[in-house]
């Protein structure tokens, strides 16, 4: 019997092949991820799927590749030449990249590549469905795969799903702007867990979330079909030890040597960058300009080494950014520059890991400055390197990496008066200074690692998935029906309470105009016909509005949570209590709701409600909190409750609650069959009031006292019809 696996989903393979003479050969990645994520896919039977870096046309070196990988435990996904144009190069770089990176002009919106992008979410998900169990673990990787997770989950409802981004998420206001952002949320909210660097990113995620498919969210919980996606941060890190070991490695003495004999009696400033717009290369470089300018005691006393490695440079924005970046390099080097001394060492290539270690550990300065990036590894790499402890760490608060190493000398790039005030504070910064910082954040680093990073990821996907199962369990399945019908059956005296409001029928942005229709009043009247039923309608609405509704049928109704009772066949009874608070109650709603457009206040006989529904998602949180923080002071010593129902507060006496007025009912008769439903939190007085024996039912929501839940109204619709076509079926037996 297979033992259950994790299926690690990225782009890129940690691999990279290559051709020599007609021979494959293979050489492993040495990227942080591939790091962290080789104690996952290299044990058990655990695999990686992902593009393979080459493309490749002919069928039989398909075949012999992924023979090939196979045996690393790596399945690739063979992607043409178009593919890799349009879905890779397209749609990933030129519209998500930037636009995810705050860079919305340089973002391109072409159908097309949209397409392709589906097409090839598609062929992963296949590769992946075909691999598949259940019992599974899936963890998907970054940005070129949001749509992968939902196109898993459409085929395999059960199994455990992660997806991880890699790069920031952006606000609202920026995400709004793709023409696809529903398509795209929909399909990451197919994961059980999702992942950012950063809190903010997660959070505007799960706004992004709110305002575009109207999902409800507690905390960091999402909503999806009645089940809780949980949405957090989960910082990414290096393998520490990795790095600080080849700092210490005496066989790269050479390359230290040489720096510093290259670098003088200078302080040696670094930065090391892929050619990027979002990496702040032009800001950094005039930044520089600006302090050999203004503070000319700095000549000759430090040495910038620009590593920029090369990336994508045929694309327009990328080769304008190298040329200006070179412009500029030449410019700074020839107006400061002398024969003993070269202000920019400027290098448009790759270093070897070996070099970069030897670069990390003699610089006395690294200048992490990007305008935007997901986390940053290069700030943890250096922090790792630096085995003396001496060096200091500029770092831009747009980069993921300044939420943990706060230690550093944080910058905003756009502020080039700090940024060259921040530069003069590294370069003049104490030894026992730099110590104290240099240590804080090497405490953080190494313990945070990457292999801390991915057992608190895949820890957390466990614990999803593990509360989502808990949940589920308590859904009506076809056999908890059958249970509830043949125990509906052998009842001879039944009570029935049902709330009305998203239990019997679906929420109505304007609330008067939810009213029954044809197919519910039937449903009503066979049950109310059947003499063992004892039917309670039960509701927050106004008594007027519910003797409007339902005053012609003969039933018992309760409105306003229980201020009003009407038994089967009599006139309406009310509390004779104090509402004296009432106009102190609806003075502080009208001031918010003055301020709030779309909302609106309900005054009924008993109580005040503040209704929500229709205000902008952002917005209406905000006033909601505002409102119940001003009216915890008034109500605290009146004897007063504050209820917050499905967007709406309200206020009501104490003295009153569904659950008392339930009691009613179930303290004066006995009954073989209770039957509790509704929706809110108002119905959990209900729940809380019905005898252990009661069948409880809580809907759209699994955040219940009540034993079991339904989706939605037309489930609860669906399980009263069975019940009575069991009744009318066994009368006619």
């Amino acid at each position: 019997m297979n033992k259950s696996k994790t299926i690690i989903v990225s782009n890129r393979l940690p691999v990279k092949i290559t051709f020599n003479s007609g021979q494959i050969a293979y050489q492993n990645s040495e990227g942080g991820l591939a790091t962290g994520l080789g104690s996952i896919y290299r044990t058990g039977n655990n695999i990686w799927i992902g593009w393979p870096g080459a493309i490749i046309e002919d069928d039989m070196l398909k075949e012999q590749v992924s023979v090939d990988l196979k045996e690393k435990s790596l399945f690739p996904v063979f992607l043409s030449d178009e593919e890799i144009n349009k879905y890779y190069e397209g749609f990933s770089n030129e519209t998500l990249w930037p636009l995810f990176h705050y860079f919305p002009s340089y973002a391109r919106y072409s159908e097309e590549n949209w397409e392709s992008y589906k097409a090839v979410n598609q062929k992963f998900a296949d590769i992946v469905l075909a691999n598949l169990k259940n019992g599974d673990q899936v963890w998907i990787h970054d940005y070129q795969l949001m749509l992968v997770p939902q196109m898993i989950r459409s085929k395999m409802q059960d199994v455990s799903i992660g997806f991880f981004l890699h790069i920031p998420f952006p606000s609202f206001e920026v995400f709004r702007l793709l023409p696809w952002r529903a398509e795209l949320i929909k399909g990451v909210i197919g994961a059980d867990l999702i992942g950012f660097h950063t809190f903010d990113d997660s959070k505007y995620f799960i706004n992004s979330c709110q305002r575009i498919l109207g999902l409800t969210s507690i905390n960091n919980q999402l909503y999806v079909n009645d089940l809780p996606v949980i949405v957090d941060a989960f910082p990414i890190s290096i393998d520490y030890v990795k790095y600080n070991e080849l700092a210490s490695n005496k066989v790269l003495k050479q390359h230290e040597d040489n720096i510093i004999r290259r670098k003088g009696e200078a302080k040696l400033m670094i930065s090391v960058d892929r050619l990027d717009y979002s990496k702040g290369l032009i800001n950094r470089l005039k930044a520089f300009d600006q302090l050999l300018s203004q503070f000319p005691k700095y000549k000759e006393k430090v040495v910038f080494v620009q590593l920029v490695v090369p990336s994508r440079d045929t694309v327009k924005q990328y080769s304008e950014l190298k040329e200006e970046v070179d412009r500029l390099v030449s410019d700074i080097n020839a107006r400061y520059g002398t024969l003993n001394w070269q202000p920019i060492q400027y290098f448009y290539r790759s270093f070897s890991i070996e070099l970069l270690s030897a670069l990390y550990k003699t610089a006395d300065i690294a200048l992490v400055t990007p305008m935007r990036d997901g986390m940053n590894l290069v700030s943890k790499e250096y922090v790792a390197s630096k085995i003396d402890k001496k060096g200091v760490l500029v770092l831009s608060e747009m980069a993921g990496a300044s939420r943990e190493l706060n230690d550093a000398i944080i910058i905003n790039p756009n502020d080039q008066i700090s940024y060259v005030n921040a530069l003069v504070q590294a370069l003049e910064m104490p030894d026992e200074e730099q110590l104290r910082r240099m240590t804080a954040m090497q405490e953080i680093v190494a313990r945070f690692n990457i292999f801390h990073w991915v057992k608190v990821f895949m820890q957390r996907l466990e614990d999803a998935k593990t509360l989502q199962r808990r949940l589920s369990v308590r859904e009506i399945s076809p056999l908890i029906q059958e249970m509830i019908g043949e125990r509906y059956l052998r009842a001879e005296k039944r009570l029935l309470f049902l709330d009305y409001d998203g239990t019997l029928v679906d929420f109505n942005n304007n609330p008067l105009l939810a009213w029954p229709d044809w197919d519910l009043l039937q449903l009503l009247e066979m049950l109310i016909a059947d003499p063992k039923n004892t039917v309670v309608l039960i509701s927050g609405r106004k008594q007027e509005t519910l003797e409007e509704w339902f005053g012609k049928l003969n039933m018992n109704i309760v409105a306003e949570h229980g201020a009003w009772i009407k038994r089967k066949g009599k006139d309406w009874t009310h509390h004779e209590i104090d509402v004296a608070w009432k106009e102190d109650v609806y003075n502080i709603m009208q001031a918010i709701n003055e301020r709030t457009p779309r909302s609106f206040i309900e005054d009924k006989s008993y109580s005040v409600a503040w209704h929500y529904r229709n205000v902008e998602v952002g917005l209406a949180e905000l006033r909601a909190k505002e409102l119940v923080e001003n009216l915890k002071y008034l109500t605290a010593d009146r004897g007063l409750q504050i209820m917050h129902g499905n967007k709406v507060i309200e206020v009501k006496s104490a003295e009153i609650n569904k659950g008392k007025a339930a009691k009613k009912w179930t303290d004066r008769h006995s009954y073989e069959f209770i039957l509790a439903i509704g929706d809110d939190h108002t119905d959990e007085d209900t729940f809380k009031a019905m005898p252990k024996n009661a069948v409880n039912i809580k809907v759209g929501s699994t955040s219940s006292v009540a034993a079991f839940y339904l989706h939605s109204p037309n489930d609860v619709r669906l399980l009263l019809k069975n019940l009575v076509k069991e009744q009318i079926q066994e009368n006619v037996e």
